[in-house]
């Protein structure tokens, strides 16, 4: 196999992975010895779904964590440098999308070594797929600050970008705080905008719903505080 980093999506949850990736993945990941991975228990869980035969004890794992240094994810493109394929697993999702993976990638680039992005789910994508909203023109914002000014005067001002720039606005939160999101953009944004409100997307909790504000005022939520969600605001 051509040695390169290998980007590999995940499932977003306990989806069986042959409902959401192709076989290739399958064929890649049972080809690479060498992982570079967000969450050590995760990405073995995840490699033993893929294929229950793969010996986790002759793989070596190089954790990202939250505080790895630029030289240590260096060294873990060594592998790659010496002629071995090197595969990046995210916690969910796509590899190097709001994940610590895109500072190994950045090094993997300016260091010319080839790197192969593979297909799998991606909630942002799918959630502006499914929203309705402009997908010519869009930005995903991650998390909004934590205090509640700095988050009312952050959503005013994506809001004004919508109307303004004409993009739709794409953001996040911590599950167990969903229904302060929702409830504050309910209160922050123009009755016309429209909300949508994505959450556990591919799995068998999905929910996805588009309305306006003013609309949205007269229903509620589901319980999404366990669940991981995505909010879209468009004109």
């Amino acid at each position: 196999m051509e040695p390169a980093l290998y980007l590999i999506p995940v499932t977003l949850g306990d989806t069986p992975h042959s409902q959401v990736l192709p076989d290739y993945n399958t064929e890649v990941i049972r080809n690479i010895r060498h992982f570079i991975v967000e969450d050590l228990r995760s990405a073995r869980r995840f490699l033993k779904k893929v294929d229950r035969d793969i010996n986790i004890d002759e793989l070596t794992f190089y954790a990202m964590g939250k505080h790895a240094s630029p030289e240590a994810f260096a060294s873990y493109l060594h592998p790659l440098e010496q002629g071995m394929p090197v595969g990046v697993i995210s916690e969910a999702g796509c590899p190097a999308v709001a994940d610590p993976g895109a500072d190994v990638v950045a090094i993997a680039q300016r260091k010319g070594l080839r790197v192969i992005p593979l297909v799998g789910p991606s909630s942002m994508i799918l959630a502006v797929m499914a929203s309705g909203f402009n997908g010519q023109s869009f930005a995903f914002n991650g998390y909004l600050p934590i205090d509640p000014a700095e988050r009312t005067k952050r959503i005013k001002m994506l809001e004004q970008r919508v109307y303004t720039e004409h993009q739709t606005q794409l953001f996040i939160e911590t599950p167990y705080r969903n229904a302060k999101m929702f409830e504050e953009i309910l209160r922050t944004c123009r009755p016309q905008t429209r909300l949508c409100v994505a959450a556990g997307i591919t799995c068998k909790e999905e929910y996805i719903r588009t309305r306006t504000v003013q609309e949205w005022k007269k229903h509620s939520l589901p319980d999404l505080s366990k669940v991981p969600a995505i909010f879209l605001i468009y004109k």
